[in-house]
């Protein structure tokens, strides 16, 4: 970057004690160490804040008499018999008895010595989840240790908290460590990054009394809270980690603001002239995001806006005309999408409107080979004959450059990531400036969740959709009412209309029993003969899939039987029907998307989602909501409730919802104040903010030149 700001200041000498490696801890060799690493555990406060998942009271002996099947408790008993038996495999069984009742300890897994170990008329304190066996109430090994002297009076001063796990790291090997750890941030007074104004403020506990809670809570505490996550010592830790990632996006968003950009006037006699020749007038939402677009466009510092849409409010075209603005400057625009079917669809789209006005189109995908690919990237780096490229993830290998790239359009910004963005804004880069970027997504993000995971983007909605959209009637069908939705599809059909089929799967499998497409796509065809019946799916070649689908468009398919390849990037106004498989199975996101493909004409459209019994009450849920409302912003928030951000934005390539403690639904009261205290950190507290972020986000941290 320019360095026109700089990175936070080191915290003061002596302020990361607890950043020391986690082998500097008794019992801590290089063995454990790499084991731990895969925890996330490298120093001693990575300890401090690998949280419990639960808690276990072992804090007093349930009598054997009491105890119930499906309760976790601490028993103690003698031994009264030991046997190995053999039934259907080798195992260990062990009789214990207190007086009140016996209790059958079963061991599958045992050695020579600890068989020799648990022999009759020997006392022991065992800890696991009860069940009914076949000789009454017993526990699969259990945690157990002799209770004799002093150990048989002695119980946990604490609840037991149970951790994350990973293999070759036993439970009772985390629970020695963190307790070393929390005993030494208590020597040496681990560091509060949050200032005493904030906290008083907000009412919550300092970090240590927080970190002793959550790790040890005391006996008798009140398991709910905790297990919801709602007690005010967890509320403490998620607060600080919300205020972590905030601060990282703000300060990578203070970063790109201070870099130089090519300044876009308002796009002119191109804009024009598009649309003029555009069969339909922009809604006020397109007018109102494409005039936020053009402001920002206008200034000499990048743009960094998230245009907001339902399918099919009309995102690309206010994307094309913002091509036009960089065009008309003499610069280049290019637009990034994630899969190569989209890649292609935008293309289409782009030369259809662009070619008119004597601009072509440059498409760039992983599919292009040999001197095909080199044209054109030779053509993209000359800048001058090629003022548009669409493409996929290829357009940031190495080998790609720009001439004179001035904006960066990347549609569905959730499949990528802020890393996979900004490699692309470095492609860019050029005489000291960087190109715009504008972001587009059809998934809409409820404000809340916008607010943590876009804070480094300003956000235009584009709520309202075209005029003669007619919204798409929903039902629920069993699958055992086949016969009815095929006759639906004949009526349809019959009267000038086109259809989907989607079905997960391509090709029949026994470990899933969805249906098939080419199965779906035979049956159909047999039952519907005078329809004519396509195919699509990821195995086509891609001109087989590009000709199905154009047949399909033109009208010369009446039912496409296809795989969730159609989520994106078909556009058939004709189409009045979709047909969704095993909807029970599919996420509400991809079933909205899909739902999307039809309804985008004049007439009345539906969408049937055929169910295979019995339902969960997740996927009823799910079913519940496509049914009651087309809403995007709607069915995201649903979204966000039933599966959690990591499936709305994509967990694997944000990074950014990986979180430790922090819950975006359940702490989403939280994030208003993260905000006010992002701002009062950076205008106050600038020296707590790199370690706060080291703390919190560690390697991924995410301000700063990527």
């Amino acid at each position: 970057m320019n360095g026109a700001l700089p990175r936070p200041r080191a915290a003061p000498p002596g302020a990361d004690a607890e950043l020391r490696p986690v082998t500097a801890l008794k019992g801590v060799g290089e063995s454990l160490a790499q084991k731990l690493a895969k925890l996330g555990i490298e120093s001693v406060q990575d300890l401090l804040f690998l949280l419990p998942l639960r808690y276990e009271d072992r804090t007093h002996v349930v009598p054997i008499g009491t105890l119930r099947a499906g309760e976790r408790a601490v028993v103690e008993g003698e031994v009264q018999l030991a046997e190995v038996a053999f039934r259907r495999r080798r195992q260990l069984l062990v009789r214990i008895a207190d007086g009140s009742g016996f209790l059958t300890l079963r061991f599958f897994y045992f050695s020579a010595q600890q068989q020799a170990q648990l022999t009759r008329g020997v006392r022991l304190r065992c800890y696991g989840e009860a069940r009914r066996g076949t000789l009454g109430l017993e526990i699969v090994h259990p945690e157990y240790r002799r209770a004799e002297g002093e150990d048989a009076q002695r119980t946990e001063d604490s609840l037991t908290p149970v951790y994350p796990a990973t293999e070759g790291v036993q439970q009772g090997r985390l629970r020695i460590l963190t307790a070393l750890a929390l005993a030494e941030a208590e020597r040496q007074s681990v560091r509060d990054w949050l200032p005493g104004e904030l906290l008083r403020d907000l009412g919550l506990p300092p970090l240590a009394e927080a970190l002793a809670y959550v790790h040890r809570p005391p006996p008798g505490a009140d398991l709910a809270p905790l297990e919801a996550g709602r007690h005010p010592a967890q509320r403490r830790l998620a607060f600080e980690e919300l205020l972590a990632h905030q601060l990282s996006l703000r300060l990578l968003r203070r970063e790109i603001r201070a870099d130089a950009a090519w300044p876009l006037a308002p796009a002119g006699t191109l804009a024009a002239r598009l649309r003029a020749s555009l069969p339909f007038a922009l809604t006020g939402a397109q007018e109102r995001a494409l005039a936020e677009v053009m402001a920002d466009l206008a200034a000499p510092s990048p743009m960094l806006r998230l245009v907001q849409g339902d399918v099919g409010s009309g995102k690309t075209v206010v994307a094309a005309l913002a091509a036009l603005a960089a065009v008309e400057c003499g610069r280049q625009a290019v637009l990034m999408a994630p899969t190569e079917l989209l890649a292609e669809q935008h293309a289409q789209n782009f030369e259809r409107w662009l070619r008119p006005l004597g601009l072509p189109v440059a498409l760039l995908t992983g599919r292009l080979t040999g001197r095909v690919r080199q044209a054109a990237l030779d053509a993209i780096a000359a800048g001058n004959d090629v003022p548009v490229v669409v493409g996929t993830h290829a357009l940031f290998q190495e080998g790609v450059r720009f001439g004179r790239l001035a904006l960066a359009i990347i549609d569905e910004q959730h499949r990528f990531g802020v890393h996979q963005r900004m490699a692309l804004r470095e492609k860019g880069r050029a005489d000291g400036r960087f190109p715009h970027q504008l972001i587009m997504t059809a998934t809409p993000i409820p404000r809340t969740l916008a607010m943590t995971a876009y804070a480094d983007l300003d956000v235009s909605v584009i709520d309202e959709l075209p005029p003669g959209r007619t919204p798409v009637r929903t039902v629920v069908m069993a699958e055992t009412r086949r016969d009815e939705v095929v006759a639906r599809i004949e009526a349809a059909c019959g009267a000038g209309r086109q259809a989907y089929w989607v079905c997960p799967l391509i090709e029949e499998s026994e470990e899933l029993d969805f249906q098939a497409a080419e199965a779906t796509h035979r049956a159909l065809a047999e039952a519907l003969p005078k329809l004519r019946v396509g195919l699509a799916h990821g195995r086509l070649t891609p001109a087989k899939k590009e000709a199905v689908m154009a047949a399909f468009k033109r009208g010369a398919l009446d039912l496409l039987v296809a795989t969730t390849v159609i989520e994106v990037g078909v556009d058939v106004p004709n189409a009045s029907l979709m047909v969704i498989e095993n909807a029970e199975r599919m996420g509400l996101a991809q079933l909205h998307q899909l739902r999307g493909r039809v309804g985008r004409g004049a007439a009345e459209s539906s969408c049937v989602l055929l169910y295979r019994a019995p339902l969960s009450p997740l996927a009823r849920e799910r079913l519940e909501v496509m049914r009651t409302t087309n809403d995007g912003f709607e069915v995201s928030r649903r979204d966000l409730e039933l599966r959690g951000p990591g499936e709305l934005l994509g967990t694997r390539q944000t990074g950014l919802m990986q979180m430790k403690v922090a819950e975006l639904v359940r702490d989403a009261d939280l994030l208003p104040r993260v905000q006010q205290a992002a701002e009062v950190m950076l205008a106050r507290h600038p020296d707590n903010i790199g370690p706060l972020l080291r703390r919190w986000i560690g390697a991924r941290e995410r301000y700063g030149k990527v």
